[in-house]
This record gives structure tokens, C-alpha cells and sequence, in this order.
């Protein structure tokens, strides 16, 4: 593969080009390229994508077809109708268009929210309260002189100045506008990305890089005490499957593409990476890189760092990227690890090479009702003990499980119904299940359809002696699909004076049954500490397994009728359940990354010995803050 770093080609380089040319004939590239490897090619040189850049998920100005102050498609939001039934929106997905009949009474049960208490959002942006750009001219006359696309346009730099988490996201609904970028730039390719960091060195400007805005822990927030102009660098348009290696199975990729576009377009050609996080429909490649991202599937597939093989990174000092494609090295400590989890605070991903793997020829979903969650906890134990953890595999307490239940879809079918009340009388009465402690495992099985059958067979012997029932294939898919709708329920909430959100955590296993009972305790003791004048929702899911531990996810919401600063009530909450899960011996964070979110908690977790390695590479790497997000340090 060609390496095309900011001083040129010497002679090594040019001699490594040659043998590239000789040994790579065997990748899939455009239709019409020349044979070189030429992996940082631009668009608009004139070279052919190996795929059409026509279907890609995100447009340059994203408000098209996206939320400004909420999450997701703009087509696509739960809403209350004329009958005062919930329904979810747009044609996106299997919930659109559907009656979800107990979402109204749930929302009310557990939050005492009301169709009669409507909190309503900002309809529209007022550019006029948007801070004018601070420009520094000398940069913008350069960079118009390469080419590259920008834009100081009020709607483009406010859409980039956020990620998604709760204040971020309040704030803007209440039409408040903090400081957000001066401009936004749009490279096509790794070598605009050089020209536009050589600028930003050159004028001194500061620059953000942005991928695909699903950042939930404040990395993307303009530091209001940053006084150079700021540049938010969109990596969308850098979304290009450069090449195919069917004999290694890898793929490199350029890292402003969107999650879903790279698993749809790797599967034209019969191949998948199997990376699935939550927000694989928004967040990047390079995103999942800086962020040391984890998906769904990581039981068959691994996390980001399992499937990274090569990564291109531009900094002020130059380009990082090692010399080879070898599956391992022994030279030192491996930079791909300074990279991964660097944040935007080192400079920008540009390009991928990740391993990749055929399409799995069959998938099976399946699902497991447990008596308690004690007892869903010991058989996800065991089967990770025993290695034999399909492709997920998710454990919800009880309170989670009625919230799944109630987004439930309307049942079109009076046999669907009757089988569904026959399900819950097996359960509950015949085999003496209690509904308010009864817990679900979801499962997903992926590979030969023999071994995946046979697959099942041990993971449910497995559940079996924990006092799992099988649920059915239905639960399983129903619950693996809304991970992807859930995420549109925080804005209904906040429609109604409700506020929530989600966090994460790993921890060994002998702690995972003590984390998740004192964090959701600890919940309910600060929201009613803080003046919450209703019972708020806290409750959790183990959503990834390791030999040594698991990955649990907490969620919490309440009622904010009452409060005059209910960001604020909810900060101190969620402060004191980061403080809860710390003590309890879980990690800062299994994936969302740290940011400047959670950055007061980074010298205890990793050391001062370890705080002052990450400033030394900061400080070799970026001397005059170029990239100076703040995130982490």
C-alpha cells in the first residue's frame, strides 16, 4: 500500500511504490485505475472510488436529512397522535409506522409524565443567536487556494459544534447556542487533510476533527476559552472503500465513512467487518478508531483494536503509519495504541486498513427469560468461561425489560396475540416466574448453519441450569432492532419533561452484581437528595462478556416538572453514579471514551506516571495545541 506523507517521495518510498505494484495485483480496486496502489488518490483528481460515492448515508450539509437538535433522521421520531397513541415515524426502520400501545401508560407509570405537561423544543435554528466566525483571513485565503470545500455558514458550524450528550442536546432545544466553530472544512482524501493541517500550523488555527457527531462525552464541544479561530474538519467526505484484499482478507478504507455505509457496501462484495456499535448507523470508522470503539458482535468479531491492521494519522509533526500490513509486530510498544482512544487530540484518522470477513451464511436470534437477574448474571458467566458467547449476547434486568416491553408494537394478528398471553401464563403462572423480577438475555448466533445450530444447543443447555427458558427467536430480533430506536426516545422524553441518558462501564466479574445494585441505588438516593419530585427510572444491562469481566450499561431518567435546573440536578446525579461505579472497582469507560466529560477522573484511572507518558506524546506530537479539542488531558 502507498504511503503519500507530507514531505513526498524519496527514493525508499518510491522503491516500496514499485513493490506494491508488483505484489498487490490480486486487490479489488476501481474499474479503470492504474495498477499502483494509490490509497490517498482524491476524488477530484480524477480517480475512480471502488465505491460510488452516491450512497453515502451523510451529505455535506447533514441538516438535510438530520436532526439539528435531536438525534437522528429528521423523518424519523416517536410522537404522541390525535388518539393519544405512541407511534414511531418516517419508513427507516420496522418500528416506522407503527402503534406502540404501551409506551403512553409506561411513560406515565414510571415517570408520572403526561400528555397534559409538554415541554416543547425550538422548532427551528435562529442564526441571528449564533455567535459570528472568528476567521482568521490569512488561513481562509490559503486554504481556498487547495481546493478544499468550506463553509462559515451559521447552520453548518452550530450542527458541528455538538455531540449528543444531555446538555449538549437540552441546550439546543431551549435555542441556546454556546461557542461553535468558525468554519467547517471538508477534505476529500488523505492529502487534503495534509494541506489543511500544514494551514493550521502555518496560521496557527485550532482544529476539531468530526466524524459522525455521536460523541457522548462533550469531545466535540468548542473550549469556550479557546480564542484562535476553530475549525471543525468533516471527515464525511473522505468515504471511500480504497481497495479489497480477498487474499488477506483485509480492506482498506478511508475513515470519514458511516458505519452502516461500510458494512452495506462491504457486503455487495460478499464480506462484513461484523463492527456494530449502537450508533454504527451515524458514528465513523474513524470515530470508532479515536474512541476505541466497541460493537455488538465483538464475541465473533472482536473490538476495534482486534480488527485494526494499519492506520494513517496526520499530525502536526507529520504522518503516522507503520511500514507494513504484517498481522503483528514486535517493535516497541505498538504507536497504533497512542492513536487508538487519541480523541481528536494528536490530529487526524484518515485512512484504515481493517480485517474483514465473508458474510456469515446464516443468523439465528433467540432469547432466554430468566427467573432474576442473579441467576442471568451467573449463566452469562459461565458461558463466557466456557467460550462459547455467540455474537451477542445481552442480559436486562427487570425494569429494562418492561421498557422493551412496553415499545412493543400493536399486533396485527388476534393468533399473535393469543400465543404472545399464552408465552407470559407459561412463564409467570406455570412456572412460577415473578414479572417484577424476571429478567431476558437476547442472543444473536452468526456463522455455518450447522455449527451455528449447534452453537444454540450448548448456550441454551448452558441457561438451562441457571433456570433460563428459552423465549423465542422473536424477542431476540425484536430486541437486537430497537437498539437502533431507542435512542430516539430521549426526545419524546424531553418533549414530556423528561430527561435520561446511558453510560457504561467495564468490571471484573466477581463485581458485577454489587456494581449494578449500588449504582441504581445510589440513582434514586441522589435524585430524591436533589429535590426529583418523582421516582426516577435506574436500571442496567450486561451487554459485552470477556474472559474477565463484562461490559454493563446504566440508564437513568426522571421527571424534571418542579426543578429550575434540571441539567444541573442532572449532572450532580450522574457525577455521583461515575463516582458509585469508580468505587465499585469498574473501569471510566468500556467505550464512549473520555472527552472532557470524564477527563477529571483520567489521573486516577491511568496514574500521574501514565497522565505525563499521554502529555509527553501530546507535547512532541502537537507542540502548539493545533488539535486542541481538550479532550482527555
Amino acid at each position: 500500500m502507498a504511503s503519500n506523507s507530507c514531505g513526498g517521495g524519496s527514493d525508499r518510498q518510491m522503491a516500496s511504490q514499485h513493490r506494491l505494484s508488483v505484489i498487490a495485483g490480486h486487490l479489488q480496486r476501481p474499474s479503470g485505475s492504474n495498477t499502483a496502489v494509490l490509497a490517498a488518490e482524491c476524488k477530484g483528481q480524477g480517480s475512480k472510488p471502488f465505491v460510488s460515492s452516491e450512497k453515502r448515508t451523510v451529505p455535506r450539509r447533514r441538516q438535510e436529512i438530520m436532526k439539528w437538535n435531536g438525534w437522528g433522521y429528521s423523518d424519523s421520531k416517536f410522537v404522541y397522535n390525535k388518539k393519544g397513541q405512541a407511534e414511531f415515524t418516517g419508513k427507516r426502520y420496522k418500528l416506522s409506522g407503527m402503534i406502540i400501545p404501551g409506551l403512553k401508560d409506561w411513560m406515565e407509570n414510571t415517570f408520572g409524565a403526561t400528555l397534559q405537561h409538554k415541554a416543547a423544543a425550538t422548532p427551528a435554528l435562529n442564526s441571528s443567536a449564533v455567535p459570528p466566525p472568528t476567521l482568521n483571513e490569512a488561513f481562509v485565503e490559503e486554504l481556498k487556494s487547495t481546493g478544499v470545500p468550506f463553509s462559515a455558514d451559521a447552520e453548518d458550524r452550530v450542527f458541528r459544534a455538538h455531540g449528543h450528550c444531555l446538555h449538549e442536546i437540552f441546550a439546543l432545544r431551549e435555542g441556546k447556542i454556546g461557542r461553535v466553530p468558525d468554519m467547517v472544512v471538508w477534505p476529500n482524501c488523505h492529502s487534503d487533510v495534509v494541506k489543511i493541517v500544514e494551514l493550521a500550523c502555518k496560521h496557527n488555527v485550532c482544529l476539531i476533527p468530526y466524524g459522525g457527531g455521536t460523541s457522548v462525552s462533550s469531545a466535540l464541544e468548542c473550549p469556550p476559552e479557546e480564542t484562535r479561530s476553530i475549525i471543525s474538519l468533516d471527515t464525511s467526505q473522505m468515504n471511500r472503500i480504497l481497495w479489497i484484499d480477498e487474499k488477506n482478507l483485509t480492506a482498506h478504507i478511508e475513515a470519514g465513512i458511516i458505519g452502516q455505509d461500510l458494512e452495506n457496501l462491504l457486503n455487495e462484495s460478499g464480506y462484513c467487518t461484523g463492527h456494530e456499535p449502537d450508533s454504527m448507523e451515524f458514528s465513523s470508522l474513524g470515530g470508532w478508531v479515536a474512541t476505541r470503539a466497541s460493537g455488538m458482535k465483538k464475541n465473533i468479531y472482536g473490538n476495534i483494536e482486534d480488527l485494526v491492521i494499519r492506520i494513517k494519522m496526520v499530525t502536526p509533526q507529520g504522518v503516522i503509519e507503520k511500514s507494513c500490513q504484517g498481522p503483528r509486530m514486535s517493535t516497541g510498544p505498538d504507536i497504533h495504541h497512542f492513536i487508538m482512544g487519541s480523541e481528536g487530540t494528536l490530529g487526524v484518522i484518515t485512512e484504515v486498513t481493517m480485517k474483514i470477513r465473508p458474510v456469515p451464511e446464516y443468523q439465528k436470534y433467540g432469547s432466554v427469560v430468566f427467573p432474576n437477574f442473579e441467576q442471568g448474571v451467573a449463566c452469562l458467566r459461565e458461558v463466557a468461561r466456557q467460550r462459547c458467547a455467540p455474537a451477542s449476547i445481552r442480559l436486562m434486568d427487570n425494569e429494562q425489560f418492561k421498557f422493551g416491553h412496553a415499545l412493543k408494537p400493536q399486533v396485527s394478528s388476534i393468533f399473535t396475540s393469543f400465543l404472545d398471553g399464552l408465552k407470559k401464563f407459561y412463564i409467570t403462572k406455570f412456572k412460577g416466574f415473578d414479572p417484577n423480577r424476571l429478567c431476558v438475555a437476547t442472543l444473536l448466533f452468526e456463522g455455518n448453519r450447522e455449527k451455528v445450530l449447534q452453537h444454540e444447543k450448548q448456550v441454551y443447555d448452558i441457561a438451562a441450569k441457571f433456570g433460563g427458558l428459552a423465549a423465542g427467536e422473536d424477542n431476540g430480533q425484536r430486541g437486537y432492532m430497537l437498539t437502533f430506536v431507542i435512542a430516539y426516545l430521549r426526545d419524546l422524553g424531553m418533549d414530556y419533561f423528561v430527561i435520561g441518558e446511558s453510560f457504561e462501564t467495564s468490571v471484573p466479574w466477581d463485581r458485577v452484581l454489587d456494581i449494578c445494585r449500588n449504582v441504581k441505588a445510589r440513582i434514586i438516593h441522589e435524585c430524591k437528595d436533589k429535590g426529583v419530585q418523582f421516582p426516577p427510572l435506574s436500571t442496567c444491562r450486561v451487554t459485552q462478556t470477556y474472559d474477565a469481566g463484562a461490559c454493563v450499561y446504566f440508564y437513568f431518567a426522571f421527571n424534571y416538572r418542579g426543578l429550575s435546573d434540571p441539567v444541573h440536578v442532572y449532572e450532580q446525579v450522574e457525577h455521583a453514579a461515575r463516582e458509585e461505579i469508580l468505587a465499585n472497582g469498574g473501569s471510566l469507560s468500556h467505550h464512549h471514551g473520555v472527552g472532557k466529560l470524564r477527563k477529571e477522573w483520567m489521573r486516577e484511572t491511568v496514574s500521574s506516571v501514565g497522565m505525563g507518558m499521554l502529555q509527553s506524546v501530546k507535547d512532541y506530537v502537537d507542540p502548539n495545541n493545533i488539535f486542541g479539542s481538550r479532550n482527555l488531558l
